[in-house]
């Protein structure tokens, strides 16, 4: 398929898809002193990230920093002992089964929650990360879906959400194939037949393969005219269309150089980025609607969207520059603003849009590492978790997810995710009692293939077990501190030490949105936290 003159022009298809997202020689790449890079949590509990799906079908390699605790050797009849104990002090506190968390799950769920797993298997209802076949509703059929996304496992790639947005913007039916990015895991070979590069995301649209992503968002445009339209015919928003992506390419430039470089606060570096962002803002002001080519979202929202959302995040976390703010507070970029509450109106977005967290994890071991400046401390503080304590406090740096619902919806959320796939995640938490794997990857945190404490997973199972049931809304403290205290005193601190390590090793891998929204994160890594809190 050959792109006509105005959209080759339109799309400005530099940089290709391989930049230095998805670098062969620098992605992933540990950072040294001798480079000046920086990956370095602003507090010691942070030490992990979040990569491939725990929440979905298949538990897969993640990133690791594993404690290395001592693998205990419990004797079988010992372990059947600590076992009965823990039986013991859940029945005392009426903690019940994972088919009784289920069930009471199911009674305060509403109708369209209940629906969750069933409409996945169809691929309808309302976009999830797990949805590995899209058909939108009964009005599509599996037979007639015409394109298969290969996207990113983790959520990570920029490029990927791009398409991925698009996708469902235009309510295409599609088909979804998960691939690892390089920094955290290998690529299957019937990917890299199709894909010698290996980069991704990749798409085949009626048979075809397309490479690059701004090379599949033309062929979906092209190939799918009765969907809603996304670039411009009009002569004039086309050529403004030209300019504003001119514009995101001389922003991503700013941003990549000041990110991966130190500056001072007067430097180049820094204003350089400041002039282009109050470009940005400025071509924002000059609009009527909220998005950038008036009132209606087009291919520059789409283009813009993925960078912009990491910028406020990573400027945030490494420079102590925000960009975005609470509403009611002051900001030099209320048009960027704007454009982001505008952006979070659309369902498309809603779905591929993570959090800061998960963003200042996920940049490192892509770009070879980002560099901190002085003055960002305090939001390294806040990001890494510092409100992730019960009772949660609204979020002064991000946003509420308003739109994800209410508090007793974002805990029925995480509720339903641990529990719909309890038995891997439990057995995934455990690594982080465990032993680190072998051959690591480019991620200087990446152990996919590291080694479960096989024994600390019965206690661990009943701590999320307690843990579901508080989420529920049930009074488990008693229940907490019972469960501590009798392996303490029956199997020792370093068992209690264990259990609250695989607690902290699944709070750190909680990735949005891959595992769950926002809102529904912020209040499993809370609760992991509390019971964290009464193992110490």
């Amino acid at each position: 398929m050959r792109l006509p003159p105005y959209y080759a022009l339109l799309l400005l298809r530099l940089p290709v898809d391989s930049s230095a997202f998805q670098s062969s020689s620098g992605a992933g790449r540990p950072p040294t002193a001798a480079s000046g890079k920086l990956f370095t949590s602003s507090t010691a509990m942070f030490q992990t990230n979040p990569l491939q799906s725990i929440f979905g079908n298949v538990v897969a390699s993640s990133i690791s920093n594993i404690q290395q605790q001592g693998m205990t050797t419990l004797s079988p009849e010992r372990m059947a002992e600590l076992q009965a104990v823990t039986n013991q002090v859940l029945a005392s506190h009426d903690i019940g089964s994972w088919d009784d968390i289920r069930s009471s799950l199911e009674s305060k769920q509403t109708p369209e929650e209940r629906s969750f797993r069933a409409n996945l298997e169809k691929g309808y209802g309302k976009p999830s990360p797990l949805h590995k076949l899209r058909l939108f509703d009964e009005s599509n059929d599996e037979k007639n879906v015409r394109v298969t996304l290969f996207r990113d496992s983790a959520s990570w790639c920029p490029y990927c959400q791009k398409v991925w947005t698009m996708l469902e913007q235009k309510r295409i039916p599609y088909r979804v194939e998960k691939i690892n990015m390089r920094c955290y895991g290998d690529k299957p070979a019937s990917f890299t037949r199709m894909q010698p590069s290996g980069a991704i995301p990749v798409a085949i649209i009626d048979g075809v393969t397309y490479n690059q992503s701004n090379d599949i968002m033309f062929a979906l445009e092209e190939a799918f005219p009765d969907h809603e339209a996304l670039v411009p015919t009009d002569p004039g928003l086309r050529a403004k269309a030209q300019e504003l992506l001119r514009l995101e390419r001389t922003l991503f430039s700013a941003w990549m150089s000041w990110l991966t470089s130190g500056d001072s606060p007067n430097g180049r570096l820094r204003g350089n980025f400041v002039s282009v962002l109050n470009d940005v803002e400025a071509e924002l002001s000059a609009t009527k609607g909220g998005f950038f080519l008036g009132n209606k979202v087009s291919i520059v929202d789409m283009m813009f969207l993925p960078f912009l959302e990491r910028m406020a995040a990573s400027m945030l976390y490494f420079k102590g520059f925000q960009i975005r703010v609470a509403p009611g507070e002051k900001t030099d970029f209320p048009a960027v603003n704007r454009w982001f509450d505008a952006m979070e109106t659309l369902e498309s977005y809603q779905l591929t849009k993570s959090d800061y967290f998960t963003h200042c994890w996920d940049l490192p071991p892509q770009l070879g590492g980002c560099v901190t400046e002085a003055g960002s401390q305090p939001y390294q503080n806040a990001i890494d978790g510092g409100s992730w304590h019960l009772p949660l406090t609204p979020d002064k740096l991000e946003p509420e997810w308003s739109w994800a619902g209410d508090e007793d919806a974002a805990k029925r959320e995480a509720v339903e995710r641990v529990s719909a796939n309890h038995e891997k995640i439990v057995a995934f938490a455990a690594r982080g009692a465990g032993k680190e794997g072998f051959p690591r990857y480019g991620a200087p945190l990446a152990d996919p293939n590291a080694v479960p404490n096989e024994e600390v997973q019965p206690f661990v199972d009943a701590s999320l077990k307690i843990v579901l049931q508080k989420l529920l809304g049930s009074n488990c403290d008693e229940a907490m501190k019972e469960l501590t205290s009798s392996l303490k005193n029956e199997g020792g601190e370093e068992l209690v030490e264990n259990v609250a390590t695989s607690l902290g090793y699944l709070r750190d891998r909680v990735g949005v949105p891959r595992d769950m929204r926002l809102p529904a994160a912020r209040q499993l890594r809370a609760h992991l936290n509390w019971a964290i809190d009464e193992c110490n």
